[in-house]
């Protein structure tokens, strides 16, 4: 499995993304620089998570304009993988790729720190790994993570299905306490009518592994490595190892 990680001036979660795919998953991963035009054949495109050219005019605004963008735009609209974190689901709104905007957050302060997250679906490329319902405690940290669309679009995510990650309470409730930064129906993941292209602001790829203080985020690797023909060839080093299951 060929994963592109694509960095823009600012990232600072790519590395990270990079170790999850090849030393915890032993699959092979990459970097492209945001000026490259082409993707050199991935099975995955990650958009990392970072501040992108310092979130100047708004986060995600202007990496959408990057001329990487343009290769990613085909191969989502050709059916590629994609998968955006953090500021990579906000490049993905402003590239259309996914609807509604990442605003600032209610308080209006950077948040960084975990999130009881559950999750929505399973039946997806993303999260055949984790059980219904699972109950995951993933690390945050934006400032503009703020989910919002008009009401129609809101009503429609829903009815298709397509919220994958809701942030919840202690209790596995999506209540405003268990919203950490105001987002619409305690949004904190989305997918695309084709299933193809996932953004979240949550970090999956900073909890892969016990060492890390928690390995949460494995499943999601672990359901794309399988959905994509993966091998695990390489020198993988964890496994396993997931969240609490909603009772």
């Amino acid at each position: 499995m060929r994963v592109a990680v694509i960095t823009f001036p600012g990232s600072n979660c790519d590395y990270d993304c990079y170790k999850a795919v090849n030393d915890v998953l032993g699959e092979e991963a990459y970097f492209v620089w945001h000026r490259e035009t082409e993707l050199e054949d991935p099975d995955l495109v990650i958009l990392p998570g970072g501040f992108s050219y310092g979130d100047y005019l708004r986060a995600g605004a202007i990496a959408r304009f990057s001329p990487v963008m343009d290769p990613v735009i085909r191969f989502a609209r050709d059916g590629g993988a994609v998968l955006g974190i953090c500021n990579g689901f906000q490049i993905l709104c402003e590239a259309g790729l996914l609807p509604g905007a990442l605003m600032r957050n209610r308080d209006l302060k950077f948040l960084g720190r975990d999130a009881r997250v559950r999750v929505e679906r399973t039946d997806t490329a993303f999260t055949r790994h984790y059980a219904p319902g699972q109950r995951l405690t993933l690390p945050i940290a934006h400032g503009e993570g703020n989910y919002q669309a008009d009401r129609e679009t809101l009503e429609r995510l829903e009815a298709e299905g397509r919220v994958v990650f809701r942030y919840v309470d202690a209790n596995g409730d999506p209540t405003e306490a268990g919203n950490p930064n105001g987002s619409a129906n305690n949004i904190a993941g989305i997918i695309n009518a084709e299933g193809n292209v996932l953004g979240l602001m949550p970090h999956p790829e900073r909890v892969v592994e016990g060492i890390l203080g928690g390995s949460d985020g494995l499943p999601l690797f672990r359901s794309l490595q399988e959905h994509l023909g993966g091998t695990g060839a390489g020198a993988g080093t964890a496994a396993g190892g997931a969240g609490e299951a909603a009772r």
